[in-house]
């Protein structure tokens, strides 16, 4: 005999868009809320949805509809990311620390997109950055940590908060072999700089960069043209920080001149360096952990906002990793 409380609720929604974004396309959205929770969601004939299920389940999939009508009611996509999100929050009880921080825009695109923080952990890292002089967050792959950084970049250079801005990483291959391309130093250290330029690219359209480049305003270079130089008024980032060496990582956080802001963003399980050389990243961790002014922010799986299997991906790496350690 089943003993379980069955529940059958109604939440209204404020339109039908709203209504046919919380679907999503082909009711992805609905069916995926249905397969997590075991629970049956019919639309009615107004603009309301009507939930059947065990009673736990049911009042959580009502505050998840309620988050994701909320959403849609201010213009925001809906993704399907957003959706497991939301619904993990749900399933660890934590649906009542989903603030309001999706309604702050960080900037807006050249095409008119705004950019937001999606995750609780992406929200704590603006914070972040934009309490301290330097950042350091560290995660995995498709957590927004450079994109979010050059969108808080850009949002300080438009309010001349800084002069310029200034984008650098280790020119470190991924397991392959660079060297036969053909150009100049600079052709060759292009591929290594590419992300940049497309959160770039993105967050200001290509003739405002250019603008801005041909200007000196804006700089993307490899760290070691970094070397012997101090930084004021930027806003520098360090992207893939993981594959500074030690003595590197030392230099470049040398460089910080007066109304400069720094972050260092990087993934501590993707070092591409030699065996022999120790990840600058890691041991900065170590030594400026308990510095004033210096904020370490760490984001984990749950903060991915790529492909889902990104985040699948992720853990399953972190589990493996973890048994061979054990």
């Amino acid at each position: 005999m089943d003993t379980k409380i069955k529940l059958d609720r109604t939440i209204e929604l404020k339109s039908m868009n709203v209504v046919m974004d919380v679907h999503g396309k082909l009711d992805e959205n609905i069916k995926l809320l249905e397969e997590m929770f075991n629970v049956s969601i019919v639309s009615r004939e107004d603009t309301s949805l009507r939930v059947f299920g065990e009673e736990v389940q049911v009042e959580k999939v009502i505050g998840i509809l309620g988050q994701l009508g909320e959403i849609s009611a201010r213009g925001d996509e809906i993704t399907r990311q957003q959706v497991i999100y939301i619904a993990n929050m749900s399933i660890e009880n934590r649906l009542d620390e989903l603030s309001d921080y999706a309604n702050s825009c960080i900037c807006v695109t050249a095409r008119g997109r705004q950019i937001k923080a999606k995750t609780r952990g992406q929200e704590h890292y603006i914070k972040c950055v934009a309490k301290n002089t330097i950042t350091i967050c560290i995660g995995p792959a498709g957590t927004g940590k450079t994109y979010l950084a050059v969108a808080l970049a850009v949002n300080a250079f438009k309010n001349n908060i800084v002069d310029r801005i200034i984008l650098t990483r280790p020119a470190v291959e991924a397991g392959e072999k660079l060297g036969f391309l053909p150009g100049d130093l600079q052709h060759k250290v292009d591929p290594y700089l590419r992300p940049l330029y497309d959160a770039l690219y993105d967050t200001m359209g290509l003739e405002s960069y250019q603008r801005y480049y041909d200007k000196n305003m804006i700089e993307v270079a490899p760290l070691a043209y970094m070397r012997g130089r101090t930084l004021d008024n930027s806003f520098i980032i360090l992207d893939e920080a993981q594959n500074t060496t030690f003595e590197q990582m030392k230099m470049f956080l040398t460089r910080i001149g007066l109304g400069s802001k720094v972050v260092v963003t990087g993934d501590i399980t993707q070092v591409d360096l030699p065996f022999d050389k120790k990840s600058g990243l890691r041991e900065i961790i170590k030594i400026l952990n308990d510095i004033n002014d210096i904020q370490f922010v760490y984001l984990t799986e749950k903060d991915v906002v790529r492909h889902e299997l990104v985040q699948k991906i992720i853990k399953a790496y972190s589990d493996y990793e973890s048994g061979k350690r054990k």
